[in-house]
């Protein structure tokens, strides 16, 4: 049988082994051997249950996600790993009844505008009448449809950083008071530096395509009214929200993966010292003084952790990764008694501009957002911290961490109230920074380890960040290794509108 050892264990780890199960299932002489050095799998992907022992109550539970608590319902990788592992009835979409997202500017908290897509207004009125920008800024967004559309040479590659595109369609103003906040509470990445073409590359063809973003976008939500008629739920369908979530917490997701791969061939809480190749042949040094052989090797860590690890196979694909940099940040989950919080909870959450110069970059009221994540008559909130442009807050202790982000919500939102319990969730460099050149640096890696055998690489440092984007980097890698040994292994992609 033919072995593949994966490296790391976070959704895109898993997302190659499970993809592994399913070729061995199929009758392919296949396995794999997952290493991850955690003590738990699932990287990122974290949830913790707290129980609510405050005012007598029996049983009941907080659930805290301390990553990712989501993803974008419209990618299918998510909804048809989780049919396959069985735990697709516990998607969880968000309560849309209470959608609302608050900015803060120039010292006020202003409601997101009704009709605006990603950076771009659709809708008239509530674009006219809002506060979040001033009527130069409204007028500038506006003149985003007399903007000429760049012009590239033939073979160009089109590209430039997110700030340099949004202020040369839409204005400064766009930039700091809407785009920035919200790549900065989503991506945590600096617009200064982010490669449009790499992260928002439907942008770029919205552009060339359309001529203006707002036309873009018009158009946009056009088609998603067209669709919503032409698939219209049906009784008993769950909404589908922009986004979803699992009704136990993000982790339950990765850990049915897990189960579904096989944890028989999972070892945690181990690391990988290096990795060499003899002839066919894999070897992985572990910490612990033992080695892994196989016939292959998946490395689906941060290029940070990568680069040290293939250096000795490839010096070009590990210059590459260290040319991909990463930040770190934390989250703070903090629990609340409802009828002392002293704020309307009927929001998502705030973002919180670096034009404001504060701490806080964004915080989430998890309980609003999420059905179930916190019990009756309790609240649970959700504050950022950290990313490109706020590296040094990571130096505090976790206490003051706590401190920093309660002290921002009671200044910025007017909580009030003693605080249940925190937990701080520090991820350090845990998020890749797709800078000017990114696209480059991704192709050599693909390149070079294309004429690797035996080697792949997976992960959120290429092309995607998101889970569903990780996990296919993972399934990728699997076919490049196994396609290599003339293993013809069974379409992953499913028909979208049956597992939504």
């Amino acid at each position: 049988m033919r072995n593949i050892i994966i490296i790391g264990g976070g959704a895109a780890g898993l997302g190659a082994a499970y993809k592994v199960k399913r070729a061995a299932d199929e009758g392919h002489d296949v396995g794999f051997t997952l290493i991850e050095k955690d003590a738990r799998v699932g990287g990122k992907i974290a949830s913790e249950r707290v129980a609510d022992e405050w005012d007598g109550a029996d049983g009941a539970e907080f659930i805290v996600d301390g990553g990712p608590d989501c993803f974008l319902t419209s990618k299918p990788a998510v909804h048809r790993v989780a049919k396959a592992a069985g735990v697709f009835d516990g998607e969880l979409p968000s309560d849309e009844s209470r959608k609302k997202t608050l900015i803060l500017s120039r010292g006020n908290l202003y409601e997101m505008p009704d009709g605006v897509m990603m950076f771009a207004p659709t809708k008239f009125v509530p674009f006219a009448t809002t506060g979040l920008f001033s009527w130069p800024g409204k007028i500038r967004m506006g003149m985003d449809l007399f903007v000429p559309k760049k012009k590239l040479a033939p073979g160009e590659l089109n590209d430039e950083t997110l700030e340099h595109f949004i202020v040369r369609r839409m204005g400064q103003e766009c930039l700091d008071r809407l785009a920035e906040p919200l790549v900065g509470g989503v991506h945590a990445s600096d617009p200064k530096q982010m490669s449009l073409a790499a992260t928002f590359p439907n942008l770029l063809e919205m552009e060339q395509k359309h001529g203006s973003m707002l036309k873009g976008f018009l158009a946009a939500r056009k088609m998603v009214e067209q669709m919503k008629k032409k698939y219209p739920l049906k009784p008993g369908d769950k909404p589908k929200t922009f986004f979803t979530s699992f009704a136990d917490g993000m982790q339950s997701f990765t850990e049915a993966m897990a189960d579904a791969a096989g944890r028989e061939s999972i070892r945690t809480g181990v690391s990988v010292s290096s990795i060499s190749r003899d002839g066919d042949i894999w070897t992985v040094a572990l910490d612990d003084g033992s080695t892994v052989t196989g016939d292959a090797v998946i490395v689906a860590t941060e290029a940070w952790a990568a680069e040290p690890l293939v250096r000795s196979v490839d010096t070009a694909i590990a210059d590459a990764l260290a040319g991909i940099p990463s930040s770190t940040s934390a989250t703070v989950s903090i629990g609340f008694r409802a009828d002392e919080i002293g704020i309307d909870m009927d929001a998502f959450g705030v973002l919180c501009p670096q034009k404001e110069k504060r701490a806080l970059m964004a915080a989430t009221f998890s309980s609003t957002k999420w059905p179930g994540r916190a019990p009756e008559g309790k609240v649970l909130m959700r504050g950022f911290v950290g990313g490109p442009q706020n590296q040094a807050i990571m130096e505090n202790s976790d206490e003051e961490l706590i401190g920093i982000v309660l002290k921002e919500m009671r200044s910025i939102l007017g909580v009030k109230g003693v605080p249940l319990f925190a937990r701080v969730y520090r991820w350090h460099l845990g998020m890749p920074q797709y800078t000017m050149g990114h696209l480059g640096r991704v192709e050599t890696i693909e390149q070079r380890s294309a004429g690797i055998k035996g080697l792949a690489l997976a992960g959120g440092s290429y092309r995607g960040v998101g889970i569903p984007n990780c996990i296919e980097s993972g399934e990728r890698a699997v076919s490049k290794v196994t396609g290599e040994w003339d293993i013809e292994l069974a379409e992953d992609a499913v028909e979208e509108k049956r597992v939504h």
